[in-house]
């Protein structure tokens, strides 16, 4: 690679650069102020309708109970920590004169947890005909009020998707960029938080968008910071590290740095957004950055206090709603209609246990005992912690969400033998292959989605730097259906499967899950005692639970695959959180007189080509696949590469996403029926294929 030393080009004539007309898409500026507001005074002295935090608040924690009840979890924490920077933001963006408000803002919400309080506040508004109702619908898979804000299912409330942390900043910089280009008078506004700050994406936005704006390249740009030291699994200095050096650091990029003391001061918070964008507007060479000190579950008291800040929705019923409520407003009455919803969702949690209790005592016998499950990750990290028991050097790397992955089970089992990054991704796994080099055994784990997007390079280098890593990548595809599509991995098979010396592993149990970590944590050992380079191991499971094994007495040897029901009419192949499906179809194949051989395929780019080639063979040819993962550079592609490989015939029908993005649901099968991923749909394509 060298420079480029060419001087021979001259310039071209070209007509002027002017971009392409996009039809707007965002809703038009509410016709009506806040039906709960505060007055406030602006720069001019001008009275502002200003929607009311408290009543932000309210209706988070009142829609969030209907997505609790139907299956889901939610997120308390951010909105409540963001409900004065947002009622700022949009008392200044709604009040624009003369032209839509879309016209004169850029609005970018990089905090996605947070998006339920921006759904909350613009019902406050009418905005885009919503109304409180409307909000009873968010997370269900048939609302376009999704997890994390997402356009292209909600465009007119959405202008740049989100959710995974620090990915709109640089979108938005682009925003930004454009409007500089085409000469637009508009100003873009980000809204983030100091957890975003520690992600890659964020640091490089952070010094890229002050350095061009030096040059004359980027329009006016707002950048406000919700500073509460809180991340998913508690407090970010007491976990990981100290944030506020890189906050400090914001002056010395470039940055206007604004910092505001208190950001549930409401009077505060609207005058240093609007100091703010007059700032950016007078020196659009020097961007501004608004810090604000937060509390992460402001206005409940237990969960201000909490270490997550409430994160995560911290009720898993409606028991409390009215209490809740009633403290939002602590010193006032809260507004009638609020108190109503309340106590209608604590009436229906009443009934609802009334009637569970009623179903036990009429039982005439003990229930039979279920079958036992549990999730699969536990059994990944039960592996982890008998490795540590019998010496084998292994050392933990999170970042951040440990407990939802599933090795704080080993964080806690070994407290010296475990770090956590932060809310950066890509640094997590190259802290891992840095370990490994040295002789150590990293196992690094985060969400399937963050892991092969922003891990992905640093899973490259680490092969390519001969330091192995094991990886617990968790919720993959649609899993986490609630979270909506940013959060839903559904192409990480393809994403890592062709990354030479890494081997891309699909449990379906904990069982099976414990057995092959363990195996995987032993060879690695032994390749390196041994001089080699060893392999790096890529598990992805699911976030719900499944049967701790699907046959009794099963055994899961390395690199095979895993005939669970013997058949030669057609051959059904599963992996991880769908095999259950094929398992089902193959008995509802059965009550039908067709026999099918019902195969875990758990090793996806090391194909079994043996035992999966003799079942297919005794089903003279005939497969289909199951997935929850996008059709193309799946599993199943994968499975018929393998088999043509090695000359087998074969004809196939593979059941996954089809090139399509997911969105919010309340539960995973919500989005399996919608994308036919149904053993029903199974038995469609075998009958097919026989037929």
């Amino acid at each position: 690679m060298g420079a480029d030393t060419s001087s021979s080009v001259k310039p071209i004539e070209a007509p002027p650069l002017k971009p392409l007309r996009v039809p707007p898409r965002l809703a038009a500026t509410p016709s009506q102020p806040p039906k709960y507001a505060v007055t406030l005074r602006n720069r001019a002295g001008e009275s502002v309708a200003v929607a009311d935090p408290r009543a932000t608040r309210a209706l988070v924690a009142l829609m969030n109970i209907h997505a609790v009840q139907g299956g889901a979890a939610c997120h308390w924490g951010g909105p409540a920590a963001f409900a004065e920077i947002n009622a700022a933001i949009h008392a200044l963006m709604f009040g624009v004169k003369n032209r839509p408000w879309y016209e004169a803002f850029n609005y970018v919400n990089d905090a996605g947890h947070a998006e339920n309080g921006i759904y909350a506040l613009r019902a406050l508004y009418g905005f885009d005909g919503m109304t409180f109702e409307t909000l009873k619908g968010f997370r269900s898979v048939s609302s376009k009020f999704t997890g994390h804000g997402e356009s292209h299912l909600n465009p007119e409330g959405v202008l740049l998707s989100n959710g995974p942390l620090s990915s709109a900043i640089p979108q938005a910089q682009g925003l930004a960029i454009a409007d500089k280009l085409a000469g637009r008078d508009r100003v873009t506004i980000v809204v983030a938080s100091d957890g975003a700050a520690m992600e890659g994406e964020a640091k490089e936005a952070f010094a890229a968008i002050p350095g061009l704006a030096a040059k004359g390249k980027v329009n006016p740009f707002v950048l406000v910071i919700s500073d509460n030291d809180t991340k998913l699994s508690g407090r970010i200095t007491q976990d990981a590290f100290s944030m506020q050096p890189s906050l400090e650091a914001m002056d010395d990029l470039g940055w206007t740095v604004i910092k505001v003391a208190n950001g549930h001061d409401l009077a505060a918070v609207f005058a240093a957004v609007e100091d703010g964008v007059a700032r950016a507007k007078a020196d659009p060479a020097r961007p501004v950055c608004l810090w604000v000190k937060t509390i992460k579950g402001y206005g409940i008291k237990a969960t201000m206090e909490n270490a997550a800040g409430g994160h995560g929705f911290p009720l898993a019923n409606a028991e409390k709603i009215v209490d809740w409520v009633k403290e939002i407003y602590t010193g006032d009455t809260p507004p009638a209609e609020f108190l109503d919803w309340a106590i209608t969702l604590r009436t229906e949690w009443e009934a609802k246990e009334a009637a569970k209790k009623a179903r036990a005592a009429a039982a005439a016998t003990p229930a039979a005992s279920g079958v036992k499950k549990d999730k699969v990750q536990s059994g990944l990290a039960r592996a982890v912690v008998r490795a540590a028991q019998e010496g084998l050097p292994v050392f933990s790397v999170s970042s951040d969400v440990p407990g939802s992955t599933g090795i704080s089970l080993f964080q806690k089992s070994f407290p010296d033998r475990w770090l956590d990054v932060g809310i950066a991704e890509a640094n997590m796994v190259s802290v891992g292959a840095g370990l490994s080099k040295a002789g150590f055994i990293p196992v690094v784990d985060t969400f399937g989605q963050f892991g092969v997007t922003k891990g992905n390079l640093p899973l490259t280098m680490a092969a390519l730097s001969q330091a192995p890593v094991i990886a617990m990548f968790s919720h993959i595809g649609l899993q986490d259906a609630a979270d909506g599509a940013s959060h839903q991995a559904t192409t990480y098979l393809a994403a890592v499967s062709a990354i030479p010396h890494t081997v891309v592993i699909m449990p379906s149990c904990a069982d099976e899950a414990e057995a092959l970590m363990y195996e995987a944590i032993r060879r690695l050992a032994a390749e390196r005692a041994a001089g080699r380079d060893g392999e790096s191991y890529v598990f992805f499971v699911g976030r719900e639970n499944y049967p701790v094994r699907w046959v009794e007495g099963a055994t899961y040897p390395w690199g095979k695959a895993q005939v669970l029901r013997q058949g030669g009419d057609i051959a059904l192949i599963g992996c991880g959180v769908l095999l259950n499906k094929a398992i089902e179809a193959g008995a509802k194949l059965a009550e039908r007189g067709i026999q099918a051989a019902v195969v875990n395929n758990p090793f996806i780019n090391r194909v079994d080509v043996e035992t999966l080639g003799a079942a297919v063979r005794a089903c003279q040819g005939r497969v289909v696949t199951i997935e929850d993962h996008q059709v193309t550079c799946g599993m199943g592609a994968q499975v018929a590469h393998a088999l043509a490989t090695a000359g087998i015939p074969h004809r196939m029908k593979s059941l996954g996403i089809p090139g399509e993005f997911g969105q919010s649901a309340y539960l995973a099968e919500h989005l399996y029926e919608k994308f036919g991923l149904t053993a029903d749909k199974l038995v469609e394509a075998a009958l097919a294929l026989l037929g």
